[in-house]
């Protein structure tokens, strides 16, 4: 991994007049911005369609984007929409995600270009339309129709359904599929409109020398097409209800553990097909980006079991994961592994054992680097070259809402002794330290960059409301800032 630097900002967090960020213009002028300041890369959040909360990690389909990333602007490109469709969008708020009103109205916009789309007589669209069903249609079947009947029982979880559709019962599957035929293929429409955008702006990212961090979250939503699709894959009973969920216990992000609620693999099913699902999200995933960031590393070595009935993550168990095999199995079919491991939280030798025999880097937060005794591993006169840095990740405060909020009276003593600093400017102090660590990636939230304070935080774990909403205004991307964060890519070493 070459020294370098990059920014992490999830694409519905760029300015939009449409209320949510997306993968059209805004995100073309992000990547010349990123461009202009010097950085490398653009680390991004899953791009999967959210689930409850709007959570990334929390996704419908592991395999499906989102559509609400999907840009207007250039569905009027294609001829899909016309100008004055988009023109007058609702008064959506600057600087937050009105996430009903902003889906609404991306509906509304989706759903009109399917129609102009099904009147359209160009050939070519009909032709790249039917091109992408049919090398995609392993994944893209499975999603069309859970979709459509996820829309058909107004929202509602798959194991709220009939028990033929539960169990997916072959005669059922088929009855459902004629029926919702039209809403299927709107459904596989808006996936085809998500990956022609998407690979037009990784295009541009090319161009400009910006490469894309991407996000697996190791688990998937139980209400998912995946697990659905696939129950074998899961640790479920025979009513598909997991008996098993994942989680974390107790740790300095919740004392409560967290209780994702995920269902647990069966990795012993996993391990029989030689990881077959591992290596077609993993290759799939990199289609989409140039690297990914494997979230809950840990994982792989030992997962936190925990009873379904429970409703913390304080009572569970540690069970071992698949350990090197999965990557075995992944290297043999990708040839390298274009990974950082998320390895914070409590990690135990075997986690960096593993981390660094598959030789991957790790992740550094310098949020938790000021306890006063003992001196974390995070702080700047510790690390290691096989890192990323990061002042904060989408988990954390922002910097400043750490220090004014967060960090103890200790925390901010020895932060202003270490920067030798009055605690002023202190997100540009923590960018400084961070891009002149030894790490090899420097990785800085667009807040930091901005100043902003806790009112701007992407996520709290642990609280299913209020996350995701932050977006910047147009004043965020002022090339003032760019200049001062490309200073700091020239003096540390960090042009890639």
């Amino acid at each position: 991994m070459q020294r370098s630097a990059g920014v992490l900002l999830h694409p519905t967090s760029l300015p939009s007049m449409h209320g949510i960020g997306d993968i059209g213009p805004g995100a073309h002028a992000y990547i010349r911005w990123l461009s202009e300041a010097g950085a490398k890369w653009w680390q991004i959040l899953p791009l999967c369609p959210p689930g409850p909360g709007f959570s990334p990690y929390s996704a419908v389909s592991t395999f499906a984007g989102s559509p609400w990333l999907v840009s207007p602007e250039a569905l009027v490109e294609d001829d899909l929409l016309s100008a004055s469709d988009i023109d007058s969008p609702p008064d959506f708020p600057e600087g937050s995600l009105n996430i009903g009103a902003a889906s609404a109205w991306k509906s509304r916009l989706l759903r009109l270009s399917w129609e102009r789309f099904r009147d359209s007589d160009d050939c070519r669209l009909q032709e790249a339309f039917e091109t992408f069903k049919q090398q995609d249609g392993w994944w893209l079947e499975d999603f069309g129709l859970f979709a459509a009947l996820k829309e058909h029982h107004h929202g509602k979880s798959w194991l709220d359904w009939s028990l033929p559709l539960v169990h997916r019962e072959p005669e059922a599957l088929a009855e459902a599929a004629k029926a919702l035929k039209d809403e299927i293929a709107y459904h596989k429409f808006c996936q085809f409109l998500f990956f022609r955008q998407w690979s037009r702006l990784k295009a541009v990212a090319v161009e400009h020398g910006v490469s894309i961090l991407g996000d697996v979250p190791i688990f998937v939503a139980l209400d998912s097409a995946d697990v659905w699709a696939h129950p074998e894959l899961f640790l479920l009973d025979e009513n598909r209800r997991p008996t098993v969920v994942a989680g974390v216990p107790p740790d300095y992000f919740s004392e409560t553990g967290q209780l994702w609620g995920n269902p647990l693999y069966d990795w012993e099913r996993h391990a029989k097909d030689g990881y077959a699902w591992w290596i077609a999200r993993t290759l799939h995933t990199l289609d989409l980006v140039d690297a990914v960031r494997l979230d809950h590393f840990r994982g792989f070595c030992a997962f936190w079991e925990v009873s379904a009935s429970e409703t913390t993550a304080v009572v569970g168990r540690w069970v071992p994961g698949p350990g090197r095999a999965l990557f075995d199995a992944l290297q043999g079919a990708i040839g390298s592994l274009p990974m950082v491991a998320e390895d914070l939280g409590e990690i135990t030798p075997d986690v960096l054992e593993l981390r660094r025999n598959l030789g991957l880097p790790g992740m550094a937060v310098l949020h938790f680097a000021f306890g006063p005794e003992p001196r974390s591993t995070f702080i700047p006169y510790k690390l290691q070259r096989d890192l990323v840095i990061y002042t904060g990740t989408h988990d954390n405060n922002t910097t400043i809402g750490w220090y004014s909020e967060d960090a103890t009276d200790e925390e901010r003593d020895l932060v202003r002794r270490y920067t030798a600093s009055g605690g002023s400017d202190i997100n540009w102090q923590m960018i400084d330290l961070a891009m002149a660590s030894v790490a090899d990636m420097a990785i800085i939230p667009h807040q930091d960059l901005v100043g902003l304070g806790a009112e701007a935080r992407m996520n709290t774990p642990s609280v299913a409301e209020g996350n995701w909403t932050f977006r910047l205004s147009q004043e965020m991307l002022d090339r003032s800032i760019a200049a001062r964060f490309r200073n700091l890519v020239e003096t540390f070493g960090r042009s890639g």
